[in-house]
Protein backbone atom coordinates (compact mmCIF):
# COMPACT_ATOMS: atom_id res chain seq x y z
CA UNK A 1 0.00 0.00 0.00
CA UNK A 2 3.03 2.30 0.78
CA UNK A 3 0.85 4.58 2.82
CA UNK A 4 -1.14 5.63 -0.23
CA UNK A 5 -4.86 5.45 -0.34
CA UNK A 6 -6.30 4.05 -3.50
CA UNK A 7 -9.54 5.53 -4.72
CA UNK A 8 -12.15 2.95 -5.58
CA UNK A 9 -14.95 4.05 -7.87
CA UNK A 10 -18.22 2.16 -7.56
CA UNK A 11 -20.76 2.63 -10.32
CA UNK A 12 -24.26 1.81 -9.13
CA UNK A 13 -26.62 1.53 -12.07
CA UNK A 14 -29.91 3.32 -11.58
CA UNK A 15 -32.96 1.21 -10.97
CA UNK A 16 -35.35 0.41 -13.76
CA UNK A 17 -37.95 2.68 -12.21
CA UNK A 18 -35.54 5.64 -12.07
CA UNK A 19 -34.48 4.97 -15.66
CA UNK A 20 -38.11 4.90 -16.73
CA UNK A 21 -38.87 8.21 -15.00
CA UNK A 22 -35.78 9.81 -16.49
CA UNK A 23 -36.61 8.73 -20.02
CA UNK A 24 -40.21 9.80 -19.51
CA UNK A 25 -39.13 13.28 -18.44
CA UNK A 26 -36.87 13.57 -21.45
CA UNK A 27 -39.62 12.45 -23.77
CA UNK A 28 -42.02 14.99 -22.24
CA UNK A 29 -39.76 18.01 -22.53
CA UNK A 30 -37.70 17.15 -25.59
CA UNK A 31 -40.30 15.38 -27.71
CA UNK A 32 -43.18 17.81 -27.16
CA UNK A 33 -44.69 19.23 -30.30
CA UNK A 34 -48.07 20.43 -31.44
CA UNK A 35 -48.42 17.59 -33.94
CA UNK A 36 -47.58 15.01 -31.27
CA UNK A 37 -50.15 16.50 -28.90
CA UNK A 38 -52.84 16.48 -31.60
CA UNK A 39 -52.04 12.85 -32.39
CA UNK A 40 -52.43 11.89 -28.70
CA UNK A 41 -55.79 13.66 -28.55
CA UNK A 42 -56.88 11.85 -31.69
CA UNK A 43 -55.86 8.47 -30.25
CA UNK A 44 -57.70 9.28 -27.02
CA UNK A 45 -60.87 10.07 -28.94
CA UNK A 46 -60.52 6.93 -31.07
CA UNK A 47 -60.48 4.73 -27.97
CA UNK A 48 -64.03 5.86 -27.15
CA UNK A 49 -65.82 8.18 -29.55
CA UNK A 50 -68.49 8.85 -26.92
CA UNK A 51 -66.04 11.01 -24.99
CA UNK A 52 -66.24 13.62 -27.73
CA UNK A 53 -70.03 13.28 -27.82
CA UNK A 54 -70.24 13.85 -24.08
CA UNK A 55 -68.13 17.01 -24.34
CA UNK A 56 -70.37 18.52 -27.02
CA UNK A 57 -73.48 17.63 -25.03
CA UNK A 58 -72.19 19.47 -21.96
CA UNK A 59 -71.39 22.50 -24.08
CA UNK A 60 -74.88 22.45 -25.60
CA UNK A 61 -76.57 22.20 -22.20
CA UNK A 62 -74.55 25.10 -20.77
CA UNK A 63 -75.31 27.17 -23.87
CA UNK A 64 -79.07 26.59 -23.53
CA UNK A 65 -79.06 27.64 -19.88
CA UNK A 66 -76.88 30.67 -20.60
CA UNK A 67 -79.50 31.94 -23.06
CA UNK A 68 -81.75 32.59 -20.05
CA UNK A 69 -79.22 35.21 -18.97
CA UNK A 70 -78.29 36.49 -22.41
CA UNK A 71 -81.92 37.07 -23.36
CA UNK A 72 -83.57 40.02 -21.63
CA UNK A 73 -87.01 38.53 -20.88
CA UNK A 74 -85.87 35.51 -18.79
CA UNK A 75 -83.30 37.64 -17.00
CA UNK A 76 -85.89 40.22 -16.00
CA UNK A 77 -88.10 37.41 -14.67
CA UNK A 78 -85.54 35.50 -12.59
CA UNK A 79 -82.81 38.08 -12.10
CA UNK A 80 -79.35 37.09 -10.96
CA UNK A 81 -80.65 33.86 -9.41
CA UNK A 82 -80.74 32.32 -12.88
CA UNK A 83 -76.99 31.75 -12.49
CA UNK A 84 -77.96 28.77 -10.33
CA UNK A 85 -79.18 27.06 -13.51
CA UNK A 86 -75.66 27.13 -14.96
CA UNK A 87 -74.26 25.81 -11.69
CA UNK A 88 -76.85 23.00 -11.67
CA UNK A 89 -76.01 21.91 -15.23
CA UNK A 90 -72.28 21.90 -14.53
CA UNK A 91 -72.75 19.77 -11.40
CA UNK A 92 -75.53 17.44 -12.58
CA UNK A 93 -74.36 16.57 -16.09
CA UNK A 94 -72.64 13.18 -15.89
CA UNK A 95 -71.19 10.85 -18.53
CA UNK A 96 -74.09 8.38 -18.56
CA UNK A 97 -77.82 8.89 -18.38
CA UNK A 98 -78.15 6.83 -15.21
CA UNK A 99 -75.47 8.81 -13.40
CA UNK A 100 -77.20 12.05 -14.44
CA UNK A 101 -80.54 10.80 -13.07
CA UNK A 102 -78.83 9.74 -9.84
CA UNK A 103 -77.10 13.08 -9.46
CA UNK A 104 -80.30 14.92 -10.40
CA UNK A 105 -82.34 13.08 -7.78
CA UNK A 106 -79.83 13.97 -5.08
CA UNK A 107 -79.73 17.54 -6.32
CA UNK A 108 -83.52 17.94 -6.42
CA UNK A 109 -84.18 16.31 -3.06
CA UNK A 110 -81.33 18.14 -1.35
CA UNK A 111 -82.37 21.51 -2.78
CA UNK A 112 -86.00 20.95 -1.80
CA UNK A 113 -85.13 20.02 1.79
CA UNK A 114 -82.63 22.87 2.04
CA UNK A 115 -85.25 25.34 0.72
CA UNK A 116 -87.87 24.19 3.21
CA UNK A 117 -85.41 24.41 6.11
CA UNK A 118 -84.16 27.81 4.98
CA UNK A 119 -87.73 29.21 4.78
CA UNK A 120 -88.59 27.80 8.21
CA UNK A 121 -85.45 29.12 9.88
CA UNK A 122 -85.76 32.46 8.09
CA UNK A 123 -89.33 32.98 9.26
CA UNK A 124 -88.34 32.01 12.80
CA UNK A 125 -85.46 34.47 12.76
CA UNK A 126 -87.66 37.29 11.45
CA UNK A 127 -90.20 36.80 14.24
CA UNK A 128 -87.43 36.64 16.85
CA UNK A 129 -86.34 40.21 16.18
CA UNK A 130 -83.27 41.93 14.75
CA UNK A 131 -81.14 41.18 17.80
CA UNK A 132 -81.74 37.42 17.96
CA UNK A 133 -81.92 36.92 14.16
CA UNK A 134 -78.15 36.55 13.44
CA UNK A 135 -77.72 34.20 16.43
CA UNK A 136 -80.53 31.92 15.22
CA UNK A 137 -79.12 31.87 11.70
CA UNK A 138 -75.60 31.14 12.95
CA UNK A 139 -76.74 28.31 15.23
CA UNK A 140 -78.86 26.79 12.42
CA UNK A 141 -75.90 26.87 9.99
CA UNK A 142 -73.74 25.11 12.56
CA UNK A 143 -76.35 22.43 13.27
CA UNK A 144 -77.11 21.78 9.59
CA UNK A 145 -73.41 21.56 8.75
CA UNK A 146 -72.66 19.14 11.59
CA UNK A 147 -75.74 16.98 10.97
CA UNK A 148 -75.30 16.63 7.20
CA UNK A 149 -71.58 15.89 7.56
CA UNK A 150 -72.35 13.15 10.07
CA UNK A 151 -75.22 11.62 8.10
CA UNK A 152 -73.27 11.32 4.84
CA UNK A 153 -70.73 9.12 6.68
CA UNK A 154 -73.45 6.67 7.74
CA UNK A 155 -73.01 3.45 5.69
CA UNK A 156 -76.63 3.34 4.54
CA UNK A 157 -76.47 6.93 3.28
CA UNK A 158 -73.16 6.76 1.44
CA UNK A 159 -74.86 6.55 -2.01
CA UNK A 160 -76.65 9.83 -1.16
CA UNK A 161 -73.54 11.68 -0.04
CA UNK A 162 -73.95 14.28 -2.77
CA UNK A 163 -77.50 15.02 -1.58
CA UNK A 164 -76.31 15.91 1.92
CA UNK A 165 -73.65 18.14 0.44
CA UNK A 166 -76.33 19.93 -1.62
CA UNK A 167 -78.42 20.44 1.52
CA UNK A 168 -75.47 22.06 3.28
CA UNK A 169 -74.35 24.61 0.70
CA UNK A 170 -77.87 25.38 -0.59
CA UNK A 171 -79.18 26.06 2.93
CA UNK A 172 -76.21 28.24 3.80
CA UNK A 173 -76.41 30.30 0.63
CA UNK A 174 -80.17 30.79 0.83
CA UNK A 175 -80.28 31.68 4.51
CA UNK A 176 -77.33 34.09 4.35
CA UNK A 177 -78.45 35.86 1.16
CA UNK A 178 -82.03 36.02 2.48
CA UNK A 179 -80.78 37.65 5.64
CA UNK A 180 -79.05 40.40 3.68
CA UNK A 181 -81.87 40.88 1.18
CA UNK A 182 -84.56 40.80 3.82
CA UNK A 183 -86.89 38.33 2.05
CA UNK A 184 -85.76 34.69 2.50
CA UNK A 185 -88.97 33.20 1.09
CA UNK A 186 -88.68 34.94 -2.30
CA UNK A 187 -84.95 34.19 -2.47
CA UNK A 188 -85.50 30.51 -1.78
CA UNK A 189 -88.29 30.19 -4.34
CA UNK A 190 -86.33 31.96 -7.10
CA UNK A 191 -83.34 29.73 -6.55
CA UNK A 192 -85.44 26.60 -6.48
CA UNK A 193 -86.96 27.61 -9.82
CA UNK A 194 -83.51 28.18 -11.27
CA UNK A 195 -82.27 24.81 -10.02
CA UNK A 196 -85.31 23.10 -11.54
CA UNK A 197 -84.67 24.74 -14.91
CA UNK A 198 -81.03 23.69 -14.89
CA UNK A 199 -81.88 20.12 -13.92
CA UNK A 200 -84.52 19.85 -16.62
CA UNK A 201 -82.11 21.08 -19.31
CA UNK A 202 -79.38 18.67 -18.16
CA UNK A 203 -81.71 15.65 -18.24
CA UNK A 204 -83.32 16.72 -21.53
CA UNK A 205 -80.02 17.06 -23.37
CA UNK A 206 -78.47 13.92 -21.88
CA UNK A 207 -81.43 11.68 -22.74
CA UNK A 208 -82.43 13.01 -26.16
CA UNK A 209 -79.07 13.93 -27.71
CA UNK A 210 -76.99 10.80 -28.39
CA UNK A 211 -77.65 9.19 -24.99
CA UNK A 212 -74.88 7.22 -23.31
CA UNK A 213 -76.55 4.44 -21.30
CA UNK A 214 -74.78 2.99 -18.28
CA UNK A 215 -76.59 -0.33 -18.80
CA UNK A 216 -75.11 -0.82 -22.25
CA UNK A 217 -71.64 0.04 -20.97
CA UNK A 218 -72.01 -2.44 -18.11
CA UNK A 219 -73.20 -5.12 -20.53
CA UNK A 220 -70.30 -4.52 -22.91
CA UNK A 221 -67.70 -4.32 -20.12
CA UNK A 222 -68.71 -7.70 -18.70
CA UNK A 223 -68.56 -9.36 -22.13
CA UNK A 224 -65.09 -7.90 -22.72
CA UNK A 225 -63.95 -9.34 -19.38
CA UNK A 226 -65.04 -12.82 -20.47
CA UNK A 227 -63.06 -12.54 -23.69
CA UNK A 228 -60.04 -11.15 -21.86
CA UNK A 229 -59.91 -14.07 -19.42
CA UNK A 230 -60.17 -16.61 -22.26
CA UNK A 231 -57.48 -14.88 -24.33
CA UNK A 232 -55.16 -14.54 -21.34
CA UNK A 233 -55.54 -18.21 -20.43
CA UNK A 234 -54.66 -19.41 -23.93
CA UNK A 235 -51.78 -16.98 -24.30
CA UNK A 236 -50.27 -17.91 -20.93
CA UNK A 237 -50.47 -21.67 -21.55
CA UNK A 238 -49.11 -21.30 -25.08
CA UNK A 239 -46.12 -19.32 -23.87
CA UNK A 240 -45.48 -21.80 -21.05
CA UNK A 241 -45.31 -24.71 -23.48
CA UNK A 242 -43.32 -22.83 -26.13
CA UNK A 243 -40.61 -21.52 -23.80
CA UNK A 244 -37.59 -23.79 -24.37
CA UNK A 245 -35.79 -22.40 -21.36
CA UNK A 246 -32.53 -21.90 -23.25
CA UNK A 247 -32.16 -18.20 -22.48
CA UNK A 248 -34.47 -17.88 -19.53
CA UNK A 249 -33.50 -14.69 -17.66
CA UNK A 250 -32.82 -14.56 -13.98
CA UNK A 251 -35.81 -13.77 -11.83
CA UNK A 252 -35.18 -10.25 -10.57
CA UNK A 253 -36.94 -6.95 -10.15
CA UNK A 254 -36.09 -6.10 -13.73
CA UNK A 255 -38.02 -9.12 -14.97
CA UNK A 256 -40.94 -8.21 -12.70
CA UNK A 257 -41.06 -4.73 -14.25
CA UNK A 258 -40.88 -6.14 -17.77
CA UNK A 259 -43.60 -8.79 -17.68
CA UNK A 260 -46.14 -6.27 -16.35
CA UNK A 261 -46.16 -4.83 -19.88
CA UNK A 262 -47.13 -8.12 -21.49
CA UNK A 263 -50.56 -8.14 -23.19
CA UNK A 264 -51.72 -11.17 -21.21
CA UNK A 265 -50.84 -9.53 -17.92
CA UNK A 266 -52.53 -6.24 -18.84
CA UNK A 267 -55.75 -7.97 -19.95
CA UNK A 268 -56.06 -10.00 -16.79
CA UNK A 269 -55.10 -7.06 -14.57
CA UNK A 270 -57.83 -4.94 -16.20
CA UNK A 271 -60.36 -7.68 -15.40
CA UNK A 272 -59.26 -7.86 -11.78
CA UNK A 273 -59.46 -4.07 -11.43
CA UNK A 274 -62.94 -3.82 -12.96
CA UNK A 275 -64.81 -4.39 -9.69
CA UNK A 276 -65.34 -0.71 -8.86
CA UNK A 277 -66.21 0.13 -12.47
CA UNK A 278 -68.88 -2.58 -12.66
CA UNK A 279 -70.42 -1.51 -9.36
CA UNK A 280 -70.55 2.16 -10.40
CA UNK A 281 -72.12 1.29 -13.74
CA UNK A 282 -74.66 -1.00 -12.05
CA UNK A 283 -75.64 1.71 -9.56
CA UNK A 284 -76.09 4.19 -12.42
CA UNK A 285 -78.02 1.71 -14.58
CA UNK A 286 -80.61 1.25 -11.82
CA UNK A 287 -81.75 4.83 -12.38
CA UNK A 288 -82.23 4.47 -16.13
CA UNK A 289 -85.64 3.85 -17.73
CA UNK A 290 -86.16 0.84 -20.03
CA UNK A 291 -84.17 1.39 -23.20
CA UNK A 292 -82.70 -0.48 -26.14
CA UNK A 293 -82.48 -4.20 -25.46
CA UNK A 294 -83.25 -3.71 -21.77
CA UNK A 295 -86.94 -2.98 -22.12
CA UNK A 296 -88.47 -4.33 -18.92
CA UNK A 297 -88.56 -2.62 -15.56
CA UNK A 298 -86.41 -3.68 -12.62
CA UNK A 299 -83.71 -5.19 -14.82
CA UNK A 300 -81.31 -7.27 -12.63
CA UNK A 301 -78.23 -5.06 -12.98
CA UNK A 302 -76.87 -6.33 -9.67
CA UNK A 303 -76.54 -9.81 -11.20
CA UNK A 304 -73.96 -8.40 -13.60
CA UNK A 305 -71.84 -7.46 -10.59
CA UNK A 306 -72.19 -11.00 -9.16
CA UNK A 307 -71.17 -12.60 -12.47
CA UNK A 308 -68.20 -10.23 -12.64
CA UNK A 309 -67.14 -11.25 -9.12
CA UNK A 310 -67.20 -14.97 -10.02
CA UNK A 311 -65.28 -14.22 -13.21
CA UNK A 312 -62.61 -12.42 -11.18
CA UNK A 313 -62.14 -15.55 -9.06
CA UNK A 314 -61.34 -17.39 -12.29
CA UNK A 315 -59.00 -14.58 -13.32
CA UNK A 316 -57.08 -15.02 -10.05
CA UNK A 317 -56.10 -18.51 -11.19
CA UNK A 318 -54.98 -17.16 -14.57
CA UNK A 319 -52.80 -14.61 -12.78
CA UNK A 320 -51.33 -17.44 -10.72
CA UNK A 321 -50.56 -19.32 -13.94
CA UNK A 322 -48.83 -16.20 -15.21
CA UNK A 323 -46.79 -16.11 -12.01
CA UNK A 324 -45.65 -19.72 -12.51
CA UNK A 325 -44.69 -18.82 -16.07
CA UNK A 326 -42.27 -16.19 -14.74
CA UNK A 327 -41.11 -18.04 -11.64
CA UNK A 328 -37.44 -18.76 -11.00
CA UNK A 329 -37.83 -22.52 -10.62
CA UNK A 330 -38.97 -23.95 -13.96
CA UNK A 331 -39.73 -27.49 -15.04
CA UNK A 332 -37.50 -28.84 -17.83
CA UNK A 333 -38.82 -28.24 -21.30
CA UNK A 334 -38.97 -31.91 -22.29
CA UNK A 335 -41.07 -32.62 -19.20
CA UNK A 336 -43.46 -29.76 -20.00
CA UNK A 337 -44.13 -30.90 -23.54
CA UNK A 338 -44.61 -34.46 -22.30
CA UNK A 339 -48.04 -33.35 -21.03
CA UNK A 340 -48.56 -30.87 -23.86
CA UNK A 341 -51.51 -32.64 -25.49
CA UNK A 342 -53.54 -32.90 -22.31
CA UNK A 343 -52.76 -29.33 -21.18
CA UNK A 344 -53.62 -27.79 -24.54
CA UNK A 345 -56.83 -29.80 -24.80
CA UNK A 346 -57.99 -28.70 -21.34
CA UNK A 347 -57.03 -25.09 -22.04
CA UNK A 348 -58.83 -24.90 -25.39
CA UNK A 349 -61.99 -26.48 -23.97
CA UNK A 350 -62.01 -24.13 -20.95
CA UNK A 351 -61.37 -21.04 -23.10
CA UNK A 352 -64.16 -22.08 -25.48
CA UNK A 353 -66.60 -22.39 -22.59
CA UNK A 354 -65.67 -18.95 -21.22
CA UNK A 355 -66.11 -17.37 -24.65
CA UNK A 356 -69.44 -19.13 -25.10
CA UNK A 357 -70.71 -17.73 -21.81
CA UNK A 358 -69.60 -14.25 -22.84
CA UNK A 359 -71.31 -14.65 -26.21
CA UNK A 360 -74.56 -15.72 -24.51
CA UNK A 361 -74.52 -12.56 -22.39
CA UNK A 362 -73.66 -10.43 -25.41
CA UNK A 363 -76.52 -11.85 -27.50
CA UNK A 364 -78.85 -12.05 -24.47
CA UNK A 365 -79.65 -15.65 -25.34
CA UNK A 366 -79.68 -18.74 -23.18
CA UNK A 367 -77.82 -21.68 -24.73
CA UNK A 368 -77.19 -25.17 -23.42
CA UNK A 369 -73.64 -25.29 -22.05
CA UNK A 370 -73.93 -28.73 -20.49
CA UNK A 371 -72.13 -30.45 -23.35
CA UNK A 372 -69.30 -27.91 -23.28
CA UNK A 373 -68.95 -28.26 -19.52
CA UNK A 374 -68.81 -32.05 -19.83
CA UNK A 375 -66.07 -31.79 -22.46
CA UNK A 376 -64.07 -29.51 -20.18
CA UNK A 377 -64.42 -31.96 -17.31
CA UNK A 378 -63.39 -34.86 -19.57
CA UNK A 379 -60.24 -33.03 -20.68
CA UNK A 380 -59.33 -32.29 -17.07
CA UNK A 381 -59.90 -35.93 -16.12
CA UNK A 382 -57.51 -36.98 -18.90
CA UNK A 383 -54.94 -34.49 -17.62
CA UNK A 384 -55.30 -35.74 -14.06
CA UNK A 385 -55.03 -39.35 -15.22
CA UNK A 386 -51.85 -38.59 -17.14
CA UNK A 387 -50.31 -36.88 -14.12
CA UNK A 388 -51.34 -39.71 -11.79
CA UNK A 389 -49.95 -42.38 -14.10
CA UNK A 390 -46.62 -40.60 -14.47
CA UNK A 391 -46.28 -38.91 -11.11
CA UNK A 392 -42.85 -40.49 -10.73
CA UNK A 393 -41.56 -37.93 -13.24
CA UNK A 394 -42.69 -35.11 -10.95
CA UNK A 395 -41.35 -36.55 -7.67
CA UNK A 396 -38.22 -38.36 -8.87
CA UNK A 397 -35.03 -37.84 -6.90
CA UNK A 398 -32.85 -39.08 -9.72
CA UNK A 399 -30.60 -36.92 -11.87
CA UNK A 400 -32.43 -33.87 -13.13
CA UNK A 401 -33.88 -33.96 -16.60
CA UNK A 402 -32.01 -32.08 -19.25
CA UNK A 403 -33.54 -29.13 -20.99
CA UNK A 404 -33.46 -30.59 -24.46
CA UNK A 405 -36.35 -30.49 -26.85
CA UNK A 406 -36.89 -34.27 -26.78
CA UNK A 407 -40.11 -34.93 -24.88
CA UNK A 408 -40.37 -37.55 -22.19
CA UNK A 409 -42.18 -40.62 -23.49
CA UNK A 410 -45.42 -41.22 -21.63
CA UNK A 411 -46.95 -44.66 -21.58
CA UNK A 412 -50.49 -44.98 -22.85
CA UNK A 413 -51.62 -47.92 -20.74
CA UNK A 414 -51.86 -48.07 -16.99
CA UNK A 415 -50.18 -51.50 -16.92
CA UNK A 416 -46.75 -50.01 -17.45
CA UNK A 417 -47.36 -47.62 -14.62
CA UNK A 418 -48.41 -50.44 -12.32
CA UNK A 419 -45.28 -52.42 -13.17
CA UNK A 420 -43.17 -49.36 -12.51
CA UNK A 421 -44.86 -48.88 -9.16
CA UNK A 422 -44.30 -52.54 -8.27
CA UNK A 423 -40.61 -52.36 -9.25
CA UNK A 424 -40.25 -49.10 -7.39
CA UNK A 425 -41.85 -50.57 -4.25
CA UNK A 426 -39.68 -53.71 -4.34
CA UNK A 427 -36.51 -51.73 -4.95
CA UNK A 428 -37.33 -49.21 -2.27
CA UNK A 429 -38.17 -52.00 0.16
CA UNK A 430 -34.83 -53.72 -0.45
CA UNK A 431 -33.02 -50.41 -0.17
CA UNK A 432 -34.77 -49.61 3.12
CA UNK A 433 -33.89 -53.04 4.52
CA UNK A 434 -30.24 -52.64 3.58
CA UNK A 435 -30.16 -49.14 5.06
CA UNK A 436 -31.73 -50.37 8.28
CA UNK A 437 -29.17 -53.18 8.51
CA UNK A 438 -26.32 -50.73 7.99
CA UNK A 439 -27.77 -48.38 10.57
CA UNK A 440 -27.99 -51.19 13.12
CA UNK A 441 -24.38 -52.17 12.60
CA UNK A 442 -23.23 -48.59 12.72
CA UNK A 443 -25.14 -47.59 15.85
CA UNK A 444 -24.43 -50.58 18.07
CA UNK A 445 -22.22 -48.48 20.35
CA UNK A 446 -24.65 -45.56 20.60
CA UNK A 447 -27.37 -45.05 23.08
CA UNK A 448 -31.03 -45.46 22.16
CA UNK A 449 -31.68 -41.78 22.95
CA UNK A 450 -29.05 -40.63 20.45
CA UNK A 451 -30.46 -42.99 17.81
CA UNK A 452 -33.97 -41.62 18.22
CA UNK A 453 -32.70 -38.05 18.03
CA UNK A 454 -30.92 -38.64 14.73
CA UNK A 455 -33.82 -40.56 13.20
CA UNK A 456 -36.17 -37.72 14.15
CA UNK A 457 -33.89 -35.21 12.43
CA UNK A 458 -33.80 -37.35 9.29
CA UNK A 459 -37.59 -37.58 9.17
CA UNK A 460 -38.31 -33.87 9.70
CA UNK A 461 -35.64 -32.50 7.39
CA UNK A 462 -36.39 -31.46 3.81
CA UNK A 463 -34.62 -31.98 1.53
CA UNK A 464 -33.25 -35.12 3.15
CA UNK A 465 -29.78 -34.58 4.64
CA UNK A 466 -27.44 -36.69 6.57
CA UNK A 467 -27.32 -36.27 10.34
CA UNK A 468 -23.74 -35.01 10.13
CA UNK A 469 -24.98 -31.97 8.25
CA UNK A 470 -27.00 -30.95 11.31
CA UNK A 471 -23.92 -31.18 13.48
CA UNK A 472 -22.16 -28.67 11.20
CA UNK A 473 -24.95 -26.06 11.47
CA UNK A 474 -23.41 -22.62 11.81
CA UNK A 475 -20.02 -23.83 10.63
CA UNK A 476 -18.23 -23.61 7.33
CA UNK A 477 -20.11 -26.56 5.91
CA UNK A 478 -23.46 -24.87 6.41
CA UNK A 479 -22.53 -22.11 3.98
CA UNK A 480 -21.74 -24.59 1.21
CA UNK A 481 -24.76 -26.87 1.32
CA UNK A 482 -25.40 -28.51 -2.07
CA UNK A 483 -28.06 -26.78 -4.19
CA UNK A 484 -29.98 -29.99 -4.60
CA UNK A 485 -33.27 -28.37 -3.72
CA UNK A 486 -33.72 -26.61 -7.05
CA UNK A 487 -32.88 -29.73 -9.03
CA UNK A 488 -35.28 -32.01 -7.20
CA UNK A 489 -38.16 -29.56 -7.05
CA UNK A 490 -37.95 -28.08 -10.55
CA UNK A 491 -40.35 -30.72 -11.84
CA UNK A 492 -42.88 -29.69 -9.18
CA UNK A 493 -43.33 -26.40 -11.07
CA UNK A 494 -45.23 -28.38 -13.71
CA UNK A 495 -47.41 -29.92 -11.01
CA UNK A 496 -48.19 -26.41 -9.71
CA UNK A 497 -49.09 -25.20 -13.19
CA UNK A 498 -51.43 -28.12 -13.90
CA UNK A 499 -53.06 -27.90 -10.47
CA UNK A 500 -53.85 -24.21 -11.08
CA UNK A 501 -55.34 -25.11 -14.44
CA UNK A 502 -57.49 -27.78 -12.79
CA UNK A 503 -58.62 -25.27 -10.15
CA UNK A 504 -59.56 -22.83 -12.92
CA UNK A 505 -61.81 -25.46 -14.49
CA UNK A 506 -63.34 -26.24 -11.09
CA UNK A 507 -64.34 -22.60 -10.72
CA UNK A 508 -66.02 -22.64 -14.12
CA UNK A 509 -68.92 -24.56 -12.56
CA UNK A 510 -69.73 -21.55 -10.38
CA UNK A 511 -69.35 -19.24 -13.37
CA UNK A 512 -71.85 -21.29 -15.40
CA UNK A 513 -74.33 -21.18 -12.49
CA UNK A 514 -73.95 -17.40 -12.15
CA UNK A 515 -74.55 -16.85 -15.88
CA UNK A 516 -77.60 -19.13 -15.76
CA UNK A 517 -79.04 -17.11 -12.87
CA UNK A 518 -78.48 -13.90 -14.83
CA UNK A 519 -80.12 -15.32 -17.94
CA UNK A 520 -83.22 -16.40 -16.00
CA UNK A 521 -83.62 -13.15 -14.06
CA UNK A 522 -82.96 -11.00 -17.16
CA UNK A 523 -85.31 -13.18 -19.23
CA UNK A 524 -82.84 -14.06 -21.95
CA UNK A 525 -84.33 -15.77 -25.00
CA UNK A 526 -83.56 -19.39 -25.76
CA UNK A 527 -80.99 -19.92 -28.47
CA UNK A 528 -83.44 -21.72 -30.77
CA UNK A 529 -85.93 -18.83 -30.77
Amino acid sequence: MNGKKEAVEINIPPSSKAKHLETEKKSVFEGFSCANWIWKVWEFCKEDSKRLTFSFKVGLAVLLVSLLILLRAPYETFGTNIIWSILTVAIMFEYTVGATFNRGFNRALGSLLAGILAIAVGQLALHAGRVAEPFIIGISIFLIGALTSFMKLWPSFVPYEYGFRVILFTFCLIIVSGYRMGNPVKTAMDRLYSIAIGGFVAVFVNVLVFPIWAGEQLHRELVNNFNSVADTLEECVKKYLEDEGLDHPEFSKTVMDEFQDEPAYRKCRATLNSSAKLENLANSAKWEPPHGRFRHFFYPWSEYVKVGAVLRYCAYEVMALHGVLHSEIQAPYNLRIAFQTEILDATSQAAELVRRLGKDISNMKRSVTTSLLKRVHSSIVRLQRAIDMHSNLLTSYSEPLDNSSNPVKLSETPSTKLNDIADFDSNSLEKNLSMQTGDLSRTQGESSHEMMRKQSRRMHSWPSREVDAFEDEGGIGAAFLPMRTLETTAALSLATFTSLLIEFVARLDHLVDAVNDLSMMAKFKDEGL
